[in-house]
């Protein structure tokens, strides 16, 4: 979906999402306006009914008693009618609107949701999953009556009122223009609440939005509030962020107290009229009680759609706030744009940064790499060792191009990763972190993540190396068993998971980013040989604070500050007593490399 027009926001979302519902919504408005045909009818019915009856003089029994009273139930049979058809089609009114209503509000935030997915990391650094969530669920809520009935009602209740004053002007011009001044002193009135609640309701929900972004944050980091005892900080936050939402919802609603009782003064002018008109009109016998009937029953009956037409406005003023959240959101656009697409070679990759820096848009002062540059040659196992910001995870980043280099090129193969998709970067290089990510799905789907091209004999076979078929084993149903995001599974079972995933995958890269962290001696053991496998054909780069976890690798990297400290074979490193690994391998610190407080050798 293209971004929306900032002056028009209203109408692009109908016309997007209602357009494909064309014939449902054609559906709804034959039935919203027969309803309001059927509204203005019946009073005239009654109106005749009671004429009828007030002027019907003749004598029991009779045969012009016995043709009067036929005509008395006829309009009431036909009275009846109607009503039972209005009550038919008010109720498959609601049912089509529910149905517009639905598909689209899902179908906006599914747009929403993959919109946010495709926007920067840099997006995603500064706006907490909480705020997103609201976003695209809690705002797009606010809209479902907003395509399904506002706009549809309030045209009807438009008409209806439009189609009262022209009965009311047939039946007086003196009712009807009183009437109609009544109407617009009203929606003038409406109007200016209307434009001062707007952006009330807009803060309100802005607040919504950072009280169940902090929400979200807090509950992730539960178990750590709870160890650093700031369980009472935390609480003194959420208090101040429940009375700033508050504070909101009293500034809207003050102002909606006004729009709440402008339809009470419109009744209270609009009966005065009647009662003023009706009675001197009936004296000087220009309009009948069945004519003074109608005024009172038209009043009585545009009270209804003038409530509605109020609940329609404030909802139309919490739709407004909302849609123009979803227009900000929309205006987000990302800054990476897949390339032309390349094609590369299977196997191994090899990988070049050519004078790369990276700074953080929120902190250009500080370089997270500078002027970095090296060549890892293709099927080539290399440990990446440094200290917690030294940049080992910001490197791996640019490889996927969830960033670009502030300045510098990042080559796999022989292609600058700009020139490629970002599914093509995706299907050639696999990674494996200390946190994994499980999903709501079935076990094959986790495993595949969602690729169906994948045969379950080959998700077997991985499982088997990766010593977890016994596991499967327990599982209801095997592959086709539910994995939760917690799923009973430990850390280790979690990241053997992982591993899988990328055995499934076969990409020519693979990053292992700490993944080992979370293993225990016993598991680790496990999958000595299935790493033995992941390493043979392919080009690794190996993440890792513990030394320990770098031995299989070919060459080593120490990176500290952001720059490189030493490059070179792992073998010679270690021979050489004057590089950082060596004094590393020394001390025997796995736990813990203070990089920068070590000096600089030449």
């Amino acid at each position: 979906m293209k971004q929306p027009s900032s002056s028009q926001p209203y109408w692009y979302l109908l016309a997007t999402y209602l357009r494909p519902q064309r014939r449902r919504v054609l559906v709804l408005a034959t039935l919203v306006i027969t309803s309001i045909g059927l509204q203005l009818a019946n009073p005239q019915i009654v109106a005749y009914f009671i004429d009828t009856a007030s002027t019907h003089t003749a004598v029991p029994g009779s045969a012009a008693y016995a043709a009067g009273l036929q005509k008395l139930f006829g309009a009431a049979a036909i009275f009846i009618s109607i009503a039972v058809v209005r009550q038919v089609v008010n109720i498959t009114a609601v049912y089509v609107g529910e149905n517009v209503a639905w598909t689209a509000t899902n179908a906006l935030r599914a747009d929403l949701a993959l919109h946010c997915l495709r926007l920067d990391m840099a997006f995603h650094k500064t706006h907490k999953p909480g705020e997103l969530i609201e976003r695209v669920d809690g705002d797009v809520n606010q809209l479902a009556n907003f395509f399904s009935q506002l706009i549809i009602q309030m045209g009807s209740n438009l008409l209806l009122l439009g189609g009262v004053l022209i009965l009311l002007f047939l039946a007086d011009w003196r009712v009807g223009l009183s009437i109609t001044a009544v109407l617009l002193l009203g929606g003038v009135a409406l109007k200016i609440f209307s434009q001062r609640a707007t952006p009330r309701w807009q803060q309100l929900r802005q607040a919504d939005a950072t009280l169940f972004g902090s929400l979200e944050e807090w509950l992730s980091g539960a178990e750590t509030i709870r160890s650093a005892g700031a369980a009472v900080y935390i609480m003194g936050k959420l208090y101040r962020l429940c009375r700033n939402r508050w504070l909101a919802m009293r500034a809207a609603m003050r102002v909606n107290v006004w729009v709440m009782e402008t339809p009470t003064f419109i009744f209270t002018l609009a009966y005065g009229c009647a009662h003023l008109f009706g009675a001197n009109l009936h004296q000087n016998g220009v309009m009948t009680i069945g004519g003074i009937y109608l005024i009172f029953y038209y009043i009585d009956l545009i009270k209804d759609p003038l409530w509605r037409i109020n609940r329609q406005v404030e909802d139309l003023q919490r739709a407004g706030a909302s849609i123009n959240r979803i227009v900000e959101l929309w205006a987000q656009q990302p800054s990476l744009h897949d390339g032309p697409g390349v094609l590369f070679p299977a196997g191994p990759l090899a990988v070049h940064f050519e004078n790369v820096s990276f700074y953080y848009a929120d902190d250009p002062d500080t370089a997270v790499l500078e002027d970095v540059s090296f060549t890892l040659q293709s099927g080539t196992v290399l440990g990446l060792l440094g200290r917690t910001g030294s940049g080992k995870s910001t490197l791996t980043k640019l490889l996927f191009r969830f960033y670009d280099p502030t300045c510098g090129t990042v080559h796999l193969g022989e292609t600058d990763i700009r020139q490629a998709t970002q599914a093509q970067l995706c299907r050639h290089i696999g990674l494996v972190t200390q946190d994994v990510q499980l999903f709501h799905a079935s076990v094959r789907d986790n495993l595949t993540l969602f690729n169906d091209k994948i045969d379950d004999g080959r998700i077997l076979a991985v499982l088997d190396d990766l010593g977890l078929r016994e596991w499967l084993q327990r599982l209801p149903a095997g592959l086709d068993s539910d994995l939760a995001a917690d799923a009973g599974l430990s850390a280790g079972e979690a990241q053997l998971l992982a591993f899988a995933r990328v055995f499934l995958a076969d990409p020519g890269l693979v990053i292992l980013d700490e993944a080992s962290s979370r293993l225990d001696p016993a598991t680790e053991r496990l999958i000595e040989q299935a790493m033995d496998r992941l390493l043979t054909n392919r080009t690794v780069i190996i993440v890792a604070h513990r030394l320990g976890t770098v031995q299989r690798a070919d060459e080593i990297m120490v990176l500290g500050d952001g720059r490189i400290r030493e490059h070179g074979r792992r073998a010679d490193l270690a021979n050489d007593p004057h590089s950082h690994f060596y004094r590393l391998l020394q001390t025997g610190l796995e736990e813990s490399i203070a990089l920068s407080e070590q000096p600089d050798i030449p």
